[in-house]
């Protein structure tokens, strides 16, 4: 008879191993991350309402301007892509590191 058992890994550790920790760190770093960019966002003027009235105006302008919304889409997305770009690669090359 063989015995053939294998080894599973702990429920636990595959979970803090997606989340990138313990949940209840994860979602306690989450609620401040959440909480900083909404006093970012409030500052700057936006609201909840306001944004979802924003992506509504955005498929509107698509709709109603045709190819001239091509180009108003354009400069937003270069202008998220100049801080989402950066920042995703720093996480990237960080998390290279880490990984080794």
């Amino acid at each position: 008879m063989s015995n053939d058992t294998r080894e599973l890994p702990a429920a636990p550790a595959s979970v803090n191993r997606f989340l990138g920790g313990s949940p209840i760190a994860v979602a306690f770093r989450l609620i401040l991350l959440s909480i900083l960019v909404g006093v970012v966002l409030a500052a700057i003027g936006f609201d909840p309402y306001n944004i979802i009235r924003s992506i509504q105006l955005l498929f509107q302008r698509v709709w109603d301007l045709g190819f001239d919304a091509v180009n108003w889409l354009w400069r937003y997305f270069l202008l998220g892509a100049v801080i989402v770009i950066p920042v995703w690669l720093i996480s990237r090359m960080f998390g290279a590191t880490r990984g080794r």
